[in-house]
């Protein structure tokens, strides 16, 4: 186990169903292998259904939140999980808007993978950014006003006062999660 987190706190959001297995999993262990606090809050707290592909119901995972009881003031970090259904139902939830704009509001990174960032664009977030995701989402951020975007493992941009790291799928977890762990630890 590293310590190069000791101190830190990370929160990892997600809706209660379709999240990506291996999206909150694999951050979830490494940054705390890392000597991270990970919190994961969801919608509704409680217990949280996750998905391989998209299609393959796995894991059941218990949230050690709701969204709305959790303050961005509380961590240095947040993690959101793609998961088609995951990612659209988080876009929708104004807990999860409103923790969105708190973090950058706070200049605190964020790191979105796969179909994450769809709740980016609706938290109004991405202007001028350049970013990755999973290659079905590139339009709709393009058209949401993203500066760019890049097919790469991941996509690290410091621009307008917060750093935001992206990722296209679960085969760059380890680039996105070693990304995350830089950024948080400084």
């Amino acid at each position: 186990m590293s310590s190069r987190l000791t101190a830190k706190k990370i929160l990892i959001i997600t809706s209660n169903t379709g999240i990506e297995r291996d999206e909150l999993l694999k951050p979830l262990q490494q940054l705390r292998g890392d000597g991270a606090t990970v919190t994961h809050a969801s919608s509704k707290g409680g217990t949280t259904q996750t998905f391989v592909g998209d299609t393959e119901k796995d894991k059941a995972v218990e949230s050690d939140a709701k969204l709305s009881e959790v303050s961005s003031a509380d961590f240095d970090a947040l993690i959101i999980p793609g998961g088609t259904v995951n990612a659209d139902t988080l876009r929708q939830d104004a807990a999860a808007l409103k923790l969105i704009n708190e973090f950058v509001k706070a200049g605190k990174p964020v790191a979105a993978i796969c179909h994450g960032p769809w709740a980016l664009i609706d938290a109004g977030v991405i202007k001028g950014k350049t970013l990755t995701s999973y290659k079905s989402v590139r339009t709709d951020l393009i058209n949401a006003g993203a500066a760019d975007w890049v097919d790469a493992q991941v996509k690290e941009c410091k621009a307008n006062g917060w750093t935001l790291i992206t990722s296209r799928t679960p085969d760059d977890l380890p680039a996105f999660n070693d990304a995350i762990a830089k950024a948080v630890a400084g």
